[in-house]
């Protein structure tokens, strides 16, 4: 059962848009002030831009197909297509991070002097500017639909948004100070923290792809949902959940009095799912019914055995 219409799924796909279009604007300047100033550190700022864009793309396709309605070769739907892209962001920032080192060392090992440096500090800020807006935009409505795409893409911006703080602060000191070698010290350190987002990225996403198990607050509020109905004397019996893009899965046994009629038990099925997807948006429950005094219904799912 899922408690969000597919059209509100399909139309997150715009805000992807606004992270594209973000991109191409502060790639453009970006660019510009790198070819004004000469700065490597401002250069490695451009690079991570391209990374935006190319990352903005790949989120936007898979939010296009996390939006199609399951068919007959994905049953359960299209929700892991979220973890490829951010998968693809993660890789893009570990490659853009290990160019701006290279090009960093270069420039460390032959200096050259910064031209216009004001003017390309005020490009920088414009930029830094729009990508801070996108990237809290994107996190924001990340979070409210369980969208690990657009969230990684709202946090790379915001990435962005505090590597170019720090390179604007190291071009100013060389322009202050007139100490050269910082200029390329700045783009390391900037590549280094990139490295970390980037590899952080790919762990979280290659988890998702691994249907790690709901986290700690969800499963709580799954059992306290089921709790009104032990106290009745229901149980509940191998309870399992995982994660799937913005998707949530439980699935769990419930016992009853073996006296019950089948309708009985199903119309108190039907109940425990709806208040469960009432507790948890985006959330499909799975029940199997057992008899409450039968032995076998009370055998353990082991995680050293298949099912």
């Amino acid at each position: 059962m899922t408690t969000q219409p597919q059209a509100a799924r399909q139309d997150l796909s715009r805000f992807a848009l606004l992270s594209i279009a973000a991109a191409v604007a502060t790639i453009a300047l970006k660019v510009i002030a790198w070819r004004v100033s000469g700065s490597v550190g401002l250069l490695s700022d451009a690079a991570e831009s391209v990374v935006n864009l190319v990352a903005a793309v790949a989120a936007f396709i898979a939010l296009r197909v996390v939006a199609g309605p399951p068919d007959a070769d994905h049953n359960f739907g299209h929700t892991k297509a979220e973890y490829f892209s951010s998968v693809i962001e993660g890789v893009l920032i570990l490659v853009a991070a290990i160019a701006i080192i290279v090009a960093a060392i270069d420039r460390l090992l032959h200096p050259r002097e910064l031209d216009s440096v004001g003017l390309g500090l005020v490009i920088s800020v414009i930029a830094t500017v729009i990508n801070g807006v996108v990237g809290v935009v994107l996190i924001r409505i990340g979070r409210r639909h369980r969208s690990l795409s657009l969230e990684a893409d709202g946090r790379h911006l915001m990435t962005d948004v505090w590597t170019t703080i720090g390179v604007i602060v190291g071009v100013f000191l060389v322009a202050v100070t007139g100490w050269l070698p910082l200029d390329s010290l700045v783009a390391i350190a900037v590549a280094i923290n990139i490295l970390v987002v980037g590899g952080q990225l790919v762990w979280r996403s290659t988890a998702g792809l691994m249907d790690t198990a709901l986290p700690a607050e969800d499963v709580a509020t799954i059992e306290q949902t089921l709790e009104p109905y032990r106290r009745e004397g229901i149980v509940f019996h191998d309870v399992r959940t995982r994660e799937s893009g913005y998707a949530r899965f439980v699935q769990m046994h419930m016992l009853v009095p073996g006296q019950w009629t089948v309708q009985r038990a199903h119309n108190l099925s039907e109940e425990v799912e709806e208040a469960l997807t009432g507790a948890l948006d985006h959330l499909r429950v799975t029940i199997h019914i057992e008899p409450v005094d039968d032995p076998r219904s009370y055998e353990s799912w082991r995680l050293d055995q298949p099912d």
